[in-house]
């Protein structure tokens, strides 16, 4: 019998799982393309944002918000930040779209392409696992998974 090999990535997996960590997802930034003239940000001021009540940084550069389109706990503690459920924004889109005030934010199928986009797109504002790489966006605010 083949004694098995205890490997760093393992001890640390084994450890994650005893503190109760399971999905690796512990906290959710809320990140923005470098550009932007803020370096923090309420859940009252992304409820704006996204809500389009505000469709400006102070600098007046337009905000362009991202989502994400798989649901999961990072999606889920986004909107709980937000202070409403995933389908009430629907909604508040929904009426806007329908107004003639905008489109819903662009859904994106990974968190790897959101920091993409972000990073890529000037006044861009979305929302990824944390940590993150903050070498291409900037972290506004750090969500707490519950």
């Amino acid at each position: 019998m083949q004694a098995m090999r205890i490997t760093p990535f393992l001890l640390i997996s084994l450890w994650g799982l005893c503190l109760g960590f399971t999905d690796g997802a512990a906290q959710v930034a809320v990140i923005a393309h470098k550009s932007v003239p803020v370096d923090t940000i309420t859940s009252a001021e992304v409820l704006d944002l996204y809500a389009f009540e505000n469709r400006k940084w102070r600098d007046g550069q337009p905000v362009v918000v991202l989502g994400l389109k798989p649901k999961g706990a990072v999606r889920t503690a986004f909107y709980a930040f937000l202070g409403k459920s995933p389908s009430r924004m629907k909604s508040i889109w929904l009426i806007n779209k329908l107004a003639g005030e905008g489109e819903p934010p662009e859904a994106l199928a990974s968190e790897a392409a959101m920091i993409q986009r972000v990073a890529e797109t000037p006044g861009a504002l979305g929302f990824v696992s944390f940590p993150v790489d903050t070498d291409s966006v900037k972290v506004l605010a750090v969500i707490e998974i519950d």
